[in-house]
């Protein structure tokens, strides 16, 4: 299927995600609305959105869609279900998308571990500079202001000396 996705969003009632894309060809933009089932307020939204897009009747559709938005959307509508307010749901979302600098990750399970790094290593692409990037440049040398004085330690003025 030769098509664009401009945008994803999801219904509540009946629970449906809805696809506005481009036909590449025709040049229209096009609805696709794309029936939710089996879903519950204990559905796993990852499961759920891999199996949304792995469908062979909407996976033409959804090959630009990330996997990260259709879990989103599956968040939304089990918060929906839940009785929680959108408002309530998007707090709930970015705790769960970001991370804490002071949380300590070696008292996590493997499963957490596991989410946690996968954000840190997507912040980490989103943010790293490439050569092909504009702003790039390829040997940086920067210099630190050095407000006081060096304190060395007792350890490296030993070793010194032996030498």
């Amino acid at each position: 299927m030769m098509c664009t996705a401009k945008k994803c969003g999801i219904r509540f009632q009946p629970p449906a995600i809805i696809l506005i894309y481009e036909n590449e060809i025709k040049g229209k933009s096009r609805q696709r609305i794309m029936p939710v089932r089996n879903f519950s307020k204990y559905s796993d939204c990852s499961r759920a959105a891999e199996q949304l897009k792995n469908n062979p009747r909407h996976k033409g559709y959804l090959e630009q869609v990330s996997l990260k938005q259709l879990e989103k959307l599956f968040s939304f509508l089990r918060g929906n279900l839940w009785g929680q307010s959108l408002a309530e749901t998007m707090e709930q979302i970015q705790r769960e998308t970001t991370i804490d600098p002071e949380e300590d990750l070696n008292k996590l399970d493997d499963k957490e571990l596991a989410k946690r790094k996968s954000i840190m290593d997507e912040l980490f692409e989103k943010n790293q500079k490439k050569k092909d990037d504009p702003n790039f440049v390829y040997d940086i040398e920067v210099e630190f202001p050095q407000d006081e004085q060096l304190q060395s330690c007792g350890w490296d003025t030993e070793s010194a000396e032996e030498f």
